[in-house]
């Protein structure tokens, strides 16, 4: 999050936002998504459609599913991620806020969805960014300090 003059509560999800946004394609194979995560050394990512459209989410929980109905089946087998796609076990439908929602609307959507990041999008629903609780809680943390 970029150091701002502005008033803790007067800052806006553009101002908090991430840019650019790691995200996954909804045909990726898991795997591929899994090491992308990794590379990245994040928890989850949002889901896009080859218009830029955001159409869901995969975070670790979803891997922890996964691995959950594999061990639930009479196998028992837990081996590698199958071939499925991100879009057969991400989240569809994703909470997201457009640039303008304020700090204080982004933090309550956050809580009340029970969730770690929210896309900002456009009035296409195409993603620009991405604010996490971490960003959120440096916006508080830095709040009247200039570097």
């Amino acid at each position: 999050m970029p150091v701002t003059m502005k008033p803790l509560l007067s800052l806006t999800a553009a101002d908090l936002m991430t840019t650019p946004v790691v995200t996954l394609r909804h045909d990726m194979p898991l795997h591929e998504a899994a090491a992308l995560l990794a590379q990245e050394q994040i928890s989850g990512a949002p889901v896009v459609d080859a218009e830029g459209r955001c159409v869901g989410v995969l975070s670790a929980t979803d891997f922890v599913r996964q691995i959950e109905d594999a061990a639930s089946q009479p196998s028992g087998d837990l081996g590698g991620l199958p071939e499925q796609s991100v879009g057969s076990r991400m989240t569809p439908d994703p909470v997201a806020v457009e640039s303008g929602a304020s700090i204080r609307d982004v933090a309550r959507v956050m809580l009340d969805a029970h969730i770690h990041r929210v896309g900002v999008v456009d009035g296409q629903r195409r993603l620009i960014g991405i604010v996490s609780s971490t960003d959120i809680l440096a916006a508080v943390a830095y709040a009247g300090s200039v570097a």
